[in-house]
């Protein structure tokens, strides 16, 4: 009985208000009953809640839209026995009630991840596909005329919250894998019930994120701000820099998808937009449906690549007729036949709301990705990114010197690890699922065995050993061999935080089995910020010396590569040096990431090998070693980079954004032995050009000029590579010291098609090859003064050991080398013929030459 009291309690006024308004309806028009429906819709596999279906009575033009939770309510005036739910993404259905009632229901929507295709296929054997003629095309040419009123960035002004959420598990692991002895300790991680594909998976979690923004735009002068205000991360793989991580997924997935944009940036490549302004040229597209969503009239466009490889979409979009052809809603799907590596699904869902000045504003955006090495089985990595936008404010400024600060901006305290602070700013629920994640990680971390498993892997990901205070390593560098030095053994090893936060030393030492002679290197740093000197922003003060051989003109890196594929070279590689080097080095780096570094150098080279150091005298008197004083300035800026982070080196994540260069280099004579006077400036400008479908160029405009007198060791020494591995930085047909300059200026320019053309060749379009073009052209000379033809007391110019001429200075031609590749061989290899087109006199030249390079990439 108290059961039934407090069920009639709850629906009593619920009921009033439905007889209420029954009542009212029947005043306005009492030759009609009036048809309610109440309920909530879920996803018929994961029982999530599903917002913004598309619900409306067959045959009618009274509909609705289910809320954030799934829920809905709908009543209309007339007599009608049936009611459809749709979206896109699932199926339809019509489910049958009672007219002139209320009606209940509880709806359980399936996935219909194959319905699009099926209907393309149907269309293209029926008809021939036009664009001339197409309703469609011509709808979509009004949502494209259109564009630039649509976009939220029309508003003069603009403010929105926003709440992210990223998620990682790995899936389809193996059953003798989660079976066995290792993995049983772990079992508490797993999900059993999270779905991927439209299936209920066994799966691993192994990163979890959510921040909270807010979000700032100013029209004139365009400036946007983003602030994060909250954050909480967890992350299994520990191993990978944590900041480059979240860069890289956060670009991965879409960092801000804007379906009004030509191009839209997504898993690291560039996808023309269904209403880019040339989409009919690339897509097809097809009126699917009508839909009534209230006093709106909506229609469905479905759209599909004109060829499958290409980097475009499939999927449908809804397209308002209230004459402002806005996007109402979009599904982006990519086909199998894509030229992508490693993906095997992707899906992108954005949702927008109508808002009072009568343009519709991004409410919610799903990005769900399958990535695995096999197509179609095995191990595999899912991925969703979901993010909401609400509270929305148009035109209302804040104080004019808000709009001066950073467009990247972190509040105090950001870092949120409290339960209840995400549980009261959450625009949704966590599933189960999702709520556990964060007691199963704090678990885990604190196993003994976990984090074993952890220093392994970060040992063969990073290269160095973590013993606490401090790291063995790097172990690539551990064994290499040269025509000088024989075999190479190194060991090495630096501190870690854990010894000093302020204080870092390093070092390493290196023997050769040919020489007899033990190299080392010794480095301490100071750093002001407290962080690694490996780590950004930099602001570090740097004393180190080294003794160690090189390559003239390969540039003195400390932790440059030894590997065993770089000891591999074509053709003689005899002219080594015995370096001493004693560095200070101050390197700042800024928010903005422009950065300086300020250097003082004493170099001590001794020639080795086939190398000799003699002057153009009578006497031609041997030089046994060189020493120069140096202070150098460096200069670097990289407006709005991005940076994978790792346990050496920086890795630019690269964007359209350019990278600017600067180096002067001023010696001494007289000081600290110094030999020689001089000043060496150079300077370089790096630049990504995006191209939408024809792919990418990366051109590079360099160079250097050098004032006063000096040797040849001293000279710009032409950077070269003889080995059989391609190097973009280097020109790969040009042996080592074969040319030499004081003043020069060169071009690089390398273009990635993409698979554009390969993609559309019967038998050879299912590789996923992609093209590649490169062209290097170098143009500079070598005055009288600096040559040693022209000018005595300066030092001869090598001699090979076959006694021909081995280095020249560059003339009247420029020196020019190109390119043709193919990449993504096997996903992983790329193979280039170059061509070298002048200077083919010089001895052991050959015009041609294949280079191979491993890049893995999306």
């Amino acid at each position: 009985m108290k059961k039934i009291c407090v069920f009639v309690l709850v629906i009593a006024p619920l009921w009033c208000t439905a007889q209420q308004k029954d009542t009212l309806i029947k005043k306005e028009d009492s030759l009609k009953k009036v048809t309610g429906v109440s309920g909530q819709i879920i996803d018929a596999v994961s029982g999530k809640s599903l917002p913004f279906i598309t619900i409306g009575f067959t045959g009618s033009s009274y509909g609705t839209m289910s809320d954030g939770q799934g829920k809905f309510d709908l009543s209309a005036p007339g007599s009608f026995s049936s009611i459809t739910f749709s979206y896109m993404g699932y199926q339809t259905i019509t489910k049958t009630i009672r007219p002139g009632q209320l009606n209940e229901l509880h709806i359980r929507l399936q996935s219909s991840q194959t319905q699009l295709k099926e209907v393309m296929i149907t269309s293209g054997k029926s008809k021939r596909y036009r664009n001339k003629g197409n309703p469609a095309v011509d709808l979509i040419q009004q949502v494209i005329n259109h564009k630039d009123q649509n976009r939220m960035e029309s508003a003069d002004y603009l403010q929105y919250d926003q709440y992210e959420r990223l998620a990682l598990s790995l899936f389809h692991l193996s059953p003798k894998f989660l079976n066995g002895h290792f993995f049983s300790k772990y079992k508490f991680m797993l999900d059993t019930a999270q779905v991927i594909n439209g299936e209920a998976q066994t799966s691993l979690p192994v990163y979890f994120s959510e921040k909270r923004y807010q979000y700032y735009y100013k029209k004139n002068p365009p400036k946007s701000i983003q602030v994060l205000n909250a954050q909480k991360e967890l992350n299994i793989i520990t191993f990978i820099d944590t900041v480059g991580l979240d860069t890289y997924l956060n670009r991965l997935y879409g960092n801000n998808i804007d379906i009004y944009a030509n191009n839209i940036f997504i898993i690291t490549n560039q996808f023309l937009s269904p209403i880019a302004d040339h989409a009919p040229d690339f897509y097809k597209f097809f009126i699917t449906d009508t839909v009534q969503s209230g006093k709106e009239k909506l229609v469905e466009i479905s759209f599909t690549p004109r060829n499958k490889g290409d980097l475009l979409f499939e999927g449908k979009i809804m397209v308002t007729l209230d004459g402002h052809y806005a996007v109402e809603s979009c599904e982006l799907n990519v086909n199998k036949q894509i030229n992508i590596n490693f993906m095997r699904s992707l899906k992108v869902r954005q949702d927008f709301g109508k808002y009072p000045d009568g343009h519709y504003y991004l409410t919610k955006s799903d990005v769900i990705t399958d990535f695995g090495i096999l197509k179609d089985k095995g191990l595999g990595l899912f991925g969703e990114r979901t993010v909401f936008y609400e509270h929305y404010k148009l035109n209302t400024p804040l104080p004019a010197p808000f709009y001066e600060g950073k467009s990247s901006q972190t509040a105090l305290n950001s870092s949120q690890t409290d339960t209840g602070y995400w549980q009261k700013h959450r625009p949704d629920t966590l599933t189960s699922r999702q709520a556990k994640v964060y007691a199963n990680f704090n678990r885990l971390e604190s196993m003994p065995s976990f984090k074993r498993t952890s220093w392994i892997a970060s040992t063969i990901t990073g290269g160095y050993a973590d013993l606490g205070a401090i790291q063995a390593g790097p172990f690539d560098a551990s064994y290499s061999f040269n025509s000088v030095e024989g075999s190479r053994f190194r060991l090495g090893g630096r501190t870690t935080p854990l010894f000093n936060k302020s204080i870092y030393l390093e070092g390493y030492s290196a023997y050769g089995t040919k020489d007899h002679i033990f190299k080392y290197y010794l480095g301490s740093t100071f750093s002001f910020n407290q962080k690694p000197y490996y780590q950004f922003p930099n602001d570090y003060l740097k004393v180190s010396y080294q003794y160690d051989t090189d390559i003239p003109g390969q540039n003195f890196l400390i932790e440059k590569s030894q590997s065993i594929l770089l000891s591999i070279r074509r053709g003689t590689s005899d002219f080594w040096l015995y370096n001493k080097i004693f560095r200070i080095d101050y390197i700042k780096d800024f928010e903005n990431h422009f950065s300086y570094n300020v250097e003082f150098k004493n170099w001590n080279q001794q020639p080795a090998g086939a190398l000799n150091y003699q002057i153009n005298n009578q006497a031609n008197s041997p030089v046994q070693n060189l020493t120069t004083t140096e202070l150098d300035l460096g200069l670097r800026y990289a407006p709005n980079e991005h940076i994978m982070q790792g346990t050496m080196y920086r890795h630019t994540i690269y964007s359209k954004y350019p990278i600017f260069n600067t180096q002067i280099n001023h010696g001494f004579s007289g000081i600290l032995n110094g030999s020689y006077s001089y000043t060496n400036v150079s300077a370089s400008i790096f630049k990504r050009f995006y191209l939408s479908q024809l792919g990418y160029t990366d051109i590079t405009l360099q160079g250097g000029i050098l004032l006063g007198q000096v040797p040849f060791p001293l000279l710009n020494i032409i950077p070269a590579n003889q080995t059989y591995l391609y190097d973009p930085n280097a020109y790969n047909m040009m042996y080592f010291l074969e040319f030499v300059s004081d003043h020069y200026a060169g071009l690089n320019l390398t273009h990635s098609f993409g698979g554009f053309f390969l993609n559309k060749v019967p038998l050879i379009d299912h590789l996923k090859w992609r093209e590649y073009l490169s062209l290097k052209i170098l143009y500079g000379g070598l005055r009288n003064e600096n040559n040693p033809r022209y000018t005595t007391n300066l030092y001869q110019f090598p001699i090979s050991s076959s006694g021909s001429p081995a280095t020249y200075s560059l003339g009247n031609i420029p020196y020019i080398e190109a390119g043709v590749g193919i990449g993504n061989i096997f996903k992983l290899i790329r193979i280039d013929v170059i061509r070298r087109f002048n200077y083919l006199d010089h001895p052991g030249i050959t015009p041609y030459g294949l280079r191979f390079s491993f890049s893995p990439d999306f």
